[in-house]
């Protein structure tokens, strides 16, 4: 994969448009939880884990806050491996959810990752929780964000499929579909059932 040169406004406006993609597909608002797996290296088109960049986290990172500040999601920034992966988040979010189980750890680049790190000392009271279950999210760079997304995952295909030069994908969870064949999952074909 060839290295690109770091253009953050073309990093920002590319995270700008799937998020608000991702917004759009899955009616994400207040009470709704997105989690952010980004590899700054991938974005830059080295392996990932091997060239953490602040300021292509940076770059995202805004463009996070822009979407959510429209939307009102909370944002979730899934650090890397040598973290298993544990979520930066807002402290209150602990509030909305005690199913959150804080553990003690600041994310760095070199053990959490540049974007995680980033959002840890820019979120506000910051704090990390060692899993979550999200409405929906956004990998950019491959990063493996599906444990940490509900069940059932749907996945959104964005009209940008690369920020920089990691590849990106999305997806939105919905409830699980349950019953046999009497069972129905849409409004009108409630309506159709008690008119019968």
């Amino acid at each position: 994969m060839p290295k690109t040169e770091f253009q953050p406004e073309q990093i920002g406006e590319a995270a700008e448009t799937v998020l608000r993609e991702l917004v759009q597909a899955g009616k994400l608002g207040s009470g709704h939880i997105v989690v952010i797996g980004a590899s700054t290296s991938e974005v830059l088109g080295e392996r990932i884990g091997t060239s953490g960049s602040a300021r292509v986290a940076e770059a995202i990172f805004r463009a996070v806050d822009k979407v959510r500040k429209e939307a009102g999601f909370s944002p979730a920034f899934q650090c890397c491996e040598h973290l298993n992966r544990a979520l930066v988040v807002e402290r209150q979010l602990l509030g909305r959810y005690p199913e959150l189980e804080e553990v003690s750890v600041i994310p760095v680049r070199k053990a959490g990752g540049s974007m995680a790190a980033y959002a840890f000392r820019h979120l506000q009271d910051a704090c990390v929780v060692e899993s979550i279950q999200a409405h929906a999210g956004i990998d950019i760079g491959d990063t493996l964000i599906g444990m940490h997304l509900r069940r059932v995952a749907v996945p959104v295909r964005p009209t940008v499929r690369t920020i920089g030069q990691a590849h990106v994908t999305m997806a939105v969870t919905r409830p699980k579909l349950i019953g046999g064949a009497r069972a129905v999952y849409t409004a009108e074909q409630a309506a159709e059932a008690d008119c019968e």
